[in-house]
């Protein structure tokens, strides 16, 4: 979803290829030699891979149309580092709360809100996190947007509540049709949770 948004924003065409994790394509095999993951942008014949590589790599290419980035050096150290926070920290704790239950989702729900809430300090009163205009760093987290409703499902909690500069921020960038465009539908997502979930034996 990262990568379709970061397409979308540069106003770029692509080809666009559904892969089936579970039966993966020979492809994907050997596009992805290391994790075997998606998603993987195949550009002049040649794989990257990684979402926000990925992002970053569509930035600098065609860098003339709606730059992601910041172009000041010490902006762009703290896009990334805040990118790279996203992934470290929200990714993880959202997962244990829909694949675990008890004292150790309790756990995770907790420790979701506190790194949400730093998040949220770090946007402030901003629109964006970059500031006026949508940037890289609000591509980072737009995605888990699909993911709230399942986060909030299963682990019992809103994050408006906890977090409404943060969700006011999410409704904003749904606004830009590069956003709504790209993301999955929440209902779905929640879906597949579920599915994975039962796979888990926790429904």
């Amino acid at each position: 979803m990262r990568v379709r948004v970061a397409l979308a924003e540069k106003g770029l065409k692509y080809e666009y290829r559904e892969e089936d994790t579970r039966n993966k394509s020979p492809l994907l095999l050997e596009m992805n030699l290391v994790h075997k993951k998606i998603p993987v942008l195949i550009h002049n014949g040649k794989p990257i891979c990684e979402s926000m590589i990925i992002v970053q790599y569509i930035d600098e290419v065609w860098n003339k149309k709606s730059p992601l980035l910041p172009s000041d050096p010490y902006q762009r150290a703290q896009a990334r580092f805040w990118a790279d926070y996203i992934d470290e920290k929200l990714y993880k704790l959202g997962r244990r709360i829909w694949s675990t239950k008890g004292e150790e989702q309790e756990t995770a729900k907790n420790e979701f809100i506190e790194y949400l809430k730093i998040l949220e300090g770090e946007l402030g009163e901003k629109p964006y996190f970059g500031g006026e205009k949508f940037g890289f760093v609000d591509v980072a987290p737009v995605t888990f947007a699909t993911l709230f409703y399942a986060y909030e499902s299963f682990g019992n909690f809103g994050i408006e509540v906890e977090c409404p500069k943060l969700i006011a921020w999410t409704k904003r960038c749904m606004e830009k049709e590069s956003v709504s465009s790209s993301l999955e539908d929440p209902q779905k997502v929640h879906g597949f949770v579920m599915e994975m979930r039962k796979k888990l034996g926790i429904e």
